[in-house]
C-alpha cells in the first residue's frame, strides 16, 4: 500500500498540493532551520508533490498526542485549508497515533519523513536488490501502522469479552503475512549479498583499485561521476537522483585503470528502516581502496551534512575508533559547487583547501579543477609505496605487466628458481597483488 494512499477510496498521489511543515525541537537540531525546512521540500519536490506552502514551528515540549501544540495543530490545519491542501508533510518522525491524530485534526493526509524518504525510495530503485531493499523498509515501516488501516473492525468486538474481534483477528493477520514476507525477502537480500561478495573477490584479484564516491544527496555526486567516466547517471538538481550503486572503469595519472563507484546519497535522520536495509548498498565503501567525500561547499549546511556523512562512515566502522590506522580506507574531500560561490567565497575556500593535505576543490559542473582531483587521487593511491622483492614464474607474463602497470619496476632478474622482480608497490596495490598470485 502506498504511503499517499488515503484510508478511504480517494488517494494522494504524483501532483498532490501539499504544505510542509517542521517541528524545531528544543536543543534537538544543529541545523539552520531555513535550510532544514527547504531541505523537506526538496525531499516532497523529489517525489513530485507540489508544495504550496511551508513553516517551521518552535516545539519546546514534545507532544504525545500530535507532537505540536494545540495552538501549533489549529495553524497548520488553518495553513492546509488556505491552500487546498491534500497532503501534509511533517518533516520529522512520526508515531501512529500522531499521524493519526494529526490527520483528523488538518482533515487531510499526513505523512512523516520516514514515510516520504520511502517513497522516493521506492520510486527510484532501478534495481532488483534494490527494490527488496526498500520492499523490506515498506513493511518494517507499515507493520506499526496497521492499526490505523483497520480501526473501522477494531470496533466489532466478540461476544465473551476477552476475546478480540475480527479487527484485531484481520490485524494478526496482516502481521503475519509482513512477518513472512520480511523472513521471505532477508532470505534474497542474503543471497544478493553473497553474489556482490563473489563479485567484490573477483575485483580484489583484477589489477586495479577501487575509488567510492559518497556524499550528502544532491552534492554533485553523480555529475562528477558522469564528467570522470563519460556516463550518463541520473544527475539533476534533485534529492535522490541516484539510489543503486553504480561502477565504471577510469583511467587516472600514473594509473591506466581503477575502477569508480557512485553510491547512493546520505541524508540526516535516515529513516532506522533504510539504515539496515540499504547497507549493502554501501558494502563498496568498505572495500574501496580510497573513498571519495564529495561536498556541497556553496550550501550553508555543508558542514552539518559532513557530520551526518562521517556519521554514517562511522556505523560502518570506516572511521572512527577500533579502526587500524594502518588498514584504514584514506579518505579524500571534494569541495564541489566552486562554481555557485562568488568570488571572495571562492578564494577564502582555495586559501582553506591548502592548508589541509586531502582537500580538492572542483566545480563537477563545468570542470573546474577536475584536473587538480584526479591527480590527488592517483597521488593517495600510490602513497606510501615500498620496494618489494617479488618472484613470479618466467612465463607469467600477466603478473609481470601487471606489476608495469600499478607499480614501479626497479629490476628483474632471471635466477634459477624464477624472475626476481624489485618493484616499488603501495600497500594496496601490493595486497591486490598477494591475493591474485592465491
Amino acid at each position: 500500500m502506498s504511503a499517499f494512499t488515503r484510508e478511504s477510496d480517494d488517494e494522494v498521489s504524483r501532483g498532490a498540493r501539499a504544505v510542509v511543515v517542521h517541528a524545531e525541537l528544543h536543543g534537538g537540531d544543529r541545523r539552520n532551520p531555513e535550510a532544514r525546512l527547504e531541505e523537506a521540500k526538496g525531499l516532497a519536490l523529489a517525489i513530485g508533490i507540489d508544495v504550496q506552502a511551508s513553516q517551521s514551528f518552535r516545539v519546546r515540549d514534545r507532544k504525545p498526542a500530535t507532537l505540536f501544540g494545540s495552538g501549533q495543530v489549529d495553524a497548520i490545519a488553518a495553513l492546509a485549508m488556505d491552500h487546498e491542501a491534500d497532503l501534509v508533510v511533517v518533516d520529522n518522525a512520526l508515531s501512529p497515533v500522531q499521524q493519526s491524530n494529526l490527520e483528523k485534526a488538518t482533515k487531510a493526509k499526513v505523512i512523516d519523513r520516514t514515510g516520504l524518504i520511502l517513497e522516493i525510495f521506492g520510486e527510484r530503485a532501478a534495481t532488483n536488490e534494490g527494490r527488496l531493499q526498500v520492499e523490506l523498509a515498506h513493511l518494517d515501516y507499515q507493520a506499526g501502522r496497521l492499526v490505523r488501516s483497520w480501526t473501522h473492525l477494531e470496533r466489532q468486538r466478540g461476544g465473551f469479552g476477552f476475546l478480540g474481534g475480527p479487527g484485531e483477528t484481520q490485524i494478526e493477520a496482516d502481521r503475519r503475512m509482513i512477518r513472512d514476507r520480511m523472513a521471505k525477502i532477508r532470505r534474497e537480500l542474503e543471497q544478493v549479498t553473497r553474489t556482490r561478495g563473489l563479485h567484490r573477490a573477483r575485483r580484489q584479484k583484477a589489477p586495479w583499485p577501487v575509488i567510492a564516491l559518497v556524499g550528502y544527496t544532491n552534492a554533485g555526486k553523480s555529475t562528477l561521476f558522469n564528467r570522470m567516466t563519460g556516463a550518463e547517471v541520473m544527475a539533476e538538481d534533485l534529492l535522490f537522483a541516484t539510489l543503486d550503486p553504480t561502477m565504471r572503469q577510469i583511467a587516472l595519472p600514473g594509473l591506466d585503470k581503477a575502477i569508480l563507484s557512485d553510491t547512493v546519497g546520505f541524508v540526516s535522520d535516515l529513516p532506522t528502516q533504510l539504515i539496515a536495509a540499504f547497507r549493502a548498498t554501501l558494502e563498496e565503501v568498505l572495500s574501496a581502496d580510497l573513498i571519495v567525500h564529495v561536498r556541497d561547499v556553496a550550501h550553508s549546511d555543508s558542514t552539518a551534512q559532513r557530520d551526518d556523512v562521517l556519521q554514517v562512515l562511522e556505523e560502518l566502522d570506516v572511521i572512527g575508533e577500533g579502526v587500524d590506522p594502518v588498514t584504514a580506507v584514506p579518505i579524500l574531500e571534494v569541495w564541489n559547487k566552486l562554481d555557485l560561490l562568488d568570488e571572495e567565497a571562492a578564494a577564502h575556500m582555495h586559501e582553506v583547501a591548502a592548508r589541509q593535505d586531502n582537500v580538492v576543490l572542483v566545480s563537477a559542473l563545468t570542470g573546474e579543477g577536475v584536473d587538480g582531483f584526479q591527480k590527488a587521487v592517483s597521488d593517495m593511491l600510490t602513497k606510501g609505496a615500498d620496494v618489494h622483492q617479488i618472484m613470479i614464474d618466467p612465463t607469467d607474463g600477466a603478473s609481470l605487466a601487471w606489476l608495469h602497470e600499478h607499480g614501479e619496476v626497479l629490476e628483474s632478474a632471471m635466477q634459477a628458481d624464477g624472475m626476481r622482480v624489485e618493484a616499488r608497490l603501495s600497500q594496496s596495490a601490493y595486497a591486490r597483488f598477494r591475493a591474485r598470485q592465491s
